[in-house]
């Protein structure tokens, strides 16, 4: 590859086939660096900061199907000129849903065995239990629900609520326990 080539210019025309698989590989392993040293700029922008992401998330493969990660740990943040995004997964299989609770109403107090859930408050304040603990989560508000753990989420409030659900592992709508349900499901 040219200096002219790494310095991002594009080149059109053909490679000869025994230069592709070369060619190729240095191609992924700059993009791998370039990806890594955005993660770590980002990162030690935020050293002080608990909540910030880490670099080198280790999990074990048993910990992703099983729905026994926290993703919340490794969310992404990326600056842009318009503002930012964050990554909560990346090429991993989940379930998304966005769920909308009505005014006045809640989810059955319910636990799930094969699965973990990230929820995201989207739009107005959601009443949250997780185990022991209830609170009123925020709009932009991530919660953690781990695969076992009691759940519920409502709405106190006087218009219908939204919340991203992003299921970790085997997800089945047959693995709901409830434990008290408001329609006697």
């Amino acid at each position: 590859m040219t200096d002219q080539q790494r310095a991002g210019a594009t080149v059109a025309g053909t490679v000869p086939d025994d230069d592709f698989d070369g060619i190729a590989a240095e191609i992924e392993h700059e993009i791998e660096q370039d990806i890594d040293h955005m993660r770590t700029d980002h990162l030690d922008e935020h050293l002080d900061d608990p909540s910030a992401p880490t670099a080198t998330p280790s999990h074990s493969v048993d910990e992703y199907v099983l729905g026994d990660r926290n993703p919340t740990a490794d969310i992404f943040v990326a600056e842009r000129p318009w503002g930012d995004f964050q990554q909560f997964v990346s090429n991993e299989q989940v379930t998304v849903k966005i769920i909308t609770v009505q005014p006045g109403h809640r989810l059955s107090l319910q636990r799930h065995d094969h699965r973990g859930e990230m929820w995201q408050v989207l739009d107005v304040p959601i009443d949250i239990t997780v185990d022991e603990r209830e609170w009123v989560a925020q709009p932009g508000e991530t919660i953690w629900v781990p695969r076992g753990a009691t759940h519920r989420m409502g709405n106190s409030g006087d218009r219908a609520g939204r919340l991203l659900e992003v299921a970790f592992g085997h997800f089945d709508e047959g693995d709901i326990e409830r434990l008290q349900d408001d329609y006697a499901r």
